[in-house]
């Protein structure tokens, strides 16, 4: 096999300053060179989260975190509002309905962002609504919601605004306090630059008034209980040790590059993927709000979207995801969250052109490379 690519929305390529701090010996999770490692950790995440509170971090992935935000807010019979418009949106629905939880469901055709007049409309048809569960980049479609305006339909109301943040935190503005965002919940595989397993959870005030009335069963995902070890630097549970480690050092990265320059290389890189998908003869599929995180593109007319995915990985060496569910084998979806630069960005495409025109594709060849290395020249 040749060198292998990973353009994925998750699991993203890890750095190899990460890589070698999660190679080193593995510390005792009471011992004081993790409470260290820990209480850095835990002051890197308020930044990147934006937020003042405490950041809980879980050994398990985003899901887990997502399960958390169910469990430790509510009780049996609660009614919760679910925002659904892609994959992972109708998670929120199917997670809540396992808790037993009364969802009402506002849901947007996949490729087109939440309709924020119709969450106003069912916030006040049903005035009991306890939470509203929102995605913010939707990486099934590459779609971003507009999480912040749903947020500020919440913030004088007895509800929570709880937000999937699992492939949009490092990768845009998703500010926590600034926008009233009451849960933010993300794992560490995404634009943290870490493996998969960790998984961490921000929480307002407010949310934990409602936390102390919740009622729901849980134990090892009791966020109380996490809170009460982890403002001491310590965990509830044996962790990660080993991830957090390596997240220690994904975050210094990131802090060392700075946020704005974090998001601009979000953008630029998104934006020059878009330019050369359109330089192809590709649609995009995300039609009002596209996500910096993925790219969804449509598959030409004639192309098994499948296929291709399958081509470009055994030819090429390049892995990027199709579609899902319903959009399997009509969309193929391209990443630029992470650890990714101006050359991944170019290799990805590359392999795209050549892939497209093995599968007989007609373009003009090498239009994708150009319009994205133009950009990406230009500091755009």
């Amino acid at each position: 096999m040749g060198k292998q690519y990973l353009m994925t929305a998750g699991p993203t390529p890890v750095p190899e300053r990460v890589q070698l701090a999660i190679a080193q010996p593995v510390l005792y999770h009471r011992s004081p060179a993790f409470l260290e490692v820990m209480r850095e950790v835990h002051e890197n995440l308020r930044w990147i989260f934006q937020t003042s509170q405490s950041v809980l971090v879980l050994a398990g992935s985003g899901t887990a975190a997502m399960e958390a935000a169910i469990t430790n807010f509510h009780s049996r019979g609660d009614r919760v509002l679910c925002l659904r418009g892609g994959r992972f949106g109708d998670r929120w629905s199917q997670m809540c309905r396992a808790f037993q939880l009364e969802v009402v469901d506002v849901e947007s055709e996949w490729g087109r962002a939440i309709d924020v007049d119709a969450v106003a409309e069912a916030l006040d048809r049903h005035p009991d609504i306890r939470a509203v569960y929102a995605t913010a980049s939707e990486s099934s479609t590459g779609v971003a919601h507009p999480v912040r305006e749903i947020a500020a339909l919440c913030r004088d109301r007895e509800t929570l605004c709880v937000v999937d943040a699992v492939s949009a935190l490092g990768a845009f503005d998703v500010p926590q306090d600034d926008w009233g965002i009451d849960v933010l919940v993300a794992g560490s595989q995404k634009a943290l630059m870490c493996p998969p397993g960790l998984a961490f959870v921000g929480v307002s005030q407010k949310a934990w008034r409602f936390n102390e009335r919740a009622g729901l069963p849980r134990f090892y995902l009791d966020l109380a209980r996490e809170r009460k070890n982890q403002e001491k630097s310590e965990t509830a549970w044996t962790p990660a040790i080993s991830l957090v480690v390596g997240l220690r050092e994904a975050l210094r990265m990131l802090k060392e590059e700075g946020l704005e320059r974090v998001f601009a290389r979000h953008r630029r890189l998104a934006e020059a993927t878009r330019q050369a998908c359109r330089a192809i003869g590709c649609e995009l599929f995300a039609v009002d709000s596209p996500s910096p995180a993925v790219t969804a593109v449509k598959v030409p007319v004639g192309i098994d979207g499948s296929a291709m995915v399958k081509h470009l990985r055994a030819r090429y060496g390049i892995t990027i995801a199709g579609g899902q569910e319903h959009l399997k084998g009509k969309i193929f979806r391209v990443a630029h969250l992470g650890y990714y630069d101006t050359f991944d960005i170019l290799t990805a495409i590359s392999g795209i052109e050549m892939t497209l025109s093995d599968l007989g594709h007609s373009f003009e060849r090498g239009a994708g490379v150009r319009a994205a290395s133009e950009l990406l020249r230009s500091g755009a």
